[in-house]
């Protein structure tokens, strides 16, 4: 009897995350994971802080050479997918080889959104999506800055902080009003402005970038919408990112704006092909309507999730999205979405390093957002897990026992399950 074989294109998060899961499910099928990276599957998030660092030596292996040999997982590194031919169910990979796929996972993934402004395209215009980018980005650095971020969103505060924290100028420009303010709201945001600002960074809301100027393959000058022009010998953009969604397309796959749309389960247009991770165009509860979520953690969930169904045991992704980001020796720590219709409270005696703020929803925390609160945010992820009713004047008070919240409940209805969703 033939064995069914599994495909997974791009070998990240979330498609390293799918193979494992069906393996401990024990799909019985092939599974082969290919990417066009040459180097062992490796975390993405430590990337920007190892900008200065060997780039190779730095990276961190999702799993050991070893795991994908006991569970045989083949590896296929290095290699592109050049066409999937949704009529034979085959994908044909760059060096000609055909694989027979009875199963497809697209975990392609996104990449960054280039600036289209005149001189954009040189070698000290650069961005961050991978090791390479993280090498390139390093080595320009070496040389000291000024540097100029566009773009104040995760990535960019990120690269200005460890940047900051080596001496570097850093000058940081964003359209928006603040730092992050889709994701955190003008109040959370304006602390982190605070953060950046008493570390040294200058930063310049509410304009954007006309063009870039210099002697041939460099940048020297940005030029601002307003006039203004700022000294760069590194420039890096990190404006968002745009789906990599063209295998889909390839094999008439229906695709949107946010990238492959997939049902609850993972499965697109076309059966026999699924996608999942930053790629994937999704319904969540956390989201007001169907988009990608962009995080780490959610990748390793949805592809677990994914990897799941693939093997006979469909699971729905539902878990309040993750987020985190290292600045200046303190992490940012964002669980769920808040909504423009919640309640902001943001616990008493905030400061830029050290903040507690919630999104309260129908009498229940929606989302949460802390730096230096670690233990905090472990507690509030299982009282939104539980949808513990709780008085936002309660969480203001930086007195007040989230655990004892907690018990309560515990006490009332039984243990509060850990890896329970939170409430829409």
């Amino acid at each position: 009897m033939t064995k069914t074989r599994c495909v997974i294109v791009g070998a990240s998060a979330a498609g390293v995350s799918a193979a494992l899961q069906m393996r401990r499910m024990d799909f019985p099928g092939t599974i082969t994971l290919v990417d066009t990276d040459p180097r062992l599957p490796y975390e993405r998030p430590p990337l920007s802080k190892a900008l200065l660092e060997d780039g190779a030596s730095a990276l961190v292996p999702i799993q050991p050479a070893e795991t994908y040999r006991d569970l045989d997982i083949e590896l296929r590194l290095g290699e592109r997918v050049t066409e999937v031919d949704p009529a034979r169910l085959t994908v044909r990979l760059g060096s000609g080889d055909i694989l027979k796929s009875g199963r497809l996972v697209l975990a392609t993934g996104v990449r960054a959104r280039r600036l289209a402004v005149e001189g954009g395209d040189v070698d000290n215009v650069l961005s961050l999506r991978d090791a390479d980018d993280a090498r390139r980005i390093g080595a320009q650095l070496a040389g000291g800055g000024p540097l100029v971020i566009v773009g104040a969103g995760f990535v960019g505060l990120e690269v200005a902080a460890v940047a900051r924290t080596r001496g570097i100028d850093v000058t940081i420009v964003e359209a928006q009003p603040h730092p992050l303010v889709h994701a955190l709201g003008p109040d959370v945001a304006e602390l982190l402005t605070d953060l950046h600002q008493g570390h040294g960074v200058r930063l310049l809301s509410g304009v954007t970038v006309s063009a870039f100027s210099g002697p041939a393959g460099r940048v020297e000058e940005v030029w601002l919408s307003d006039g203004r022009r700022l000294p760069a010998a590194v420039v890096v953009v990190g404006i968002g990112v745009e789906p990599r969604h063209e295998l889909a397309r390839s094999a008439i796959v229906d695709t949107d704006h946010y990238g492959i749309p997939v049902n609850e389960f993972g499965q697109t247009s076309r059966a026999w092909i699924y996608a999942t991770g930053d790629v994937a165009s999704q319904r969540h509860p956390n989201l007001p309507q169907r988009g990608r979520i962009e995080h780490w953690d959610a990748a390793l969930r949805h592809g677990a999730a994914v990897g799941s169904t693939l093997a006979g045991d469909p699971v729905r992704y539902t878990d309040a999205p993750y987020a985190w980001t290292d600045q200046y020796g303190a992490t940012l720590q964002l669980i769920g979405r808040g909504r423009p219709t919640d309640d902001l409270v943001l616990r008493e005696g905030a400061t830029p390093g050290r903040f507690l703020a919630f999104w309260m929803r129908r009498g229940r925390i929606g989302a949460v957002a802390g730096m230096d609160a670690s233990r905090e945010i472990g507690v509030v992820k299982r009282l939104m897990a539980a949808g513990v009713p709780v008085d936002g004047e309660q969480l203001a008070r930086p007195d007040t026992d989230l655990r004892g919240l907690l018990k309560k409940r515990r006490a009332a209805d039984g243990p509060v399950p850990v890896g329970a969703s939170a409430a829409p």
